[in-house]
């Protein structure tokens, strides 16, 4: 299944009449230019604390940062993603094997 796909599946399992409303997630472009993909895991079952999942720089264009982090301003623990411009689908892959694998 498609990680687009997948994500969607996952998003809706999370709504349940309360967590959509205050959590969610977020994609966005950067300046450099690449993307940056905010999912919040709050009310799920993650430790509070920060987890590399996967860090690669492999050039200018063609780089991904993936973690799982606390973050204080916001008061809650996040999927935080970060790649290149044509690296959308590996940093959804990312969230998905991290997600499968727990």
């Amino acid at each position: 299944m498609d990680s687009l796909i997948w994500l969607q599946k996952w998003f809706a399992k999370q709504c349940d009449g309360d967590w959509e409303h205050s959590y969610g997630i977020s994609i966005e472009t950067l300046d450099n230019p690449g993307w940056r993909v905010k999912i919040s895991l709050q009310n799920i079952d993650v430790e509070q604390k920060d987890i590399v999942i996967l860090n690669s720089e492999r050039n200018e264009s063609d780089w991904i940062h993936c973690k799982i982090a606390y973050d204080k301003e916001l008061d809650g623990i996040y999927f935080w993603g970060y790649g290149g411009i044509e690296n959308l689908g590996e940093i959804l892959d990312s969230f998905r094997r991290w997600v499968d694998c727990r």
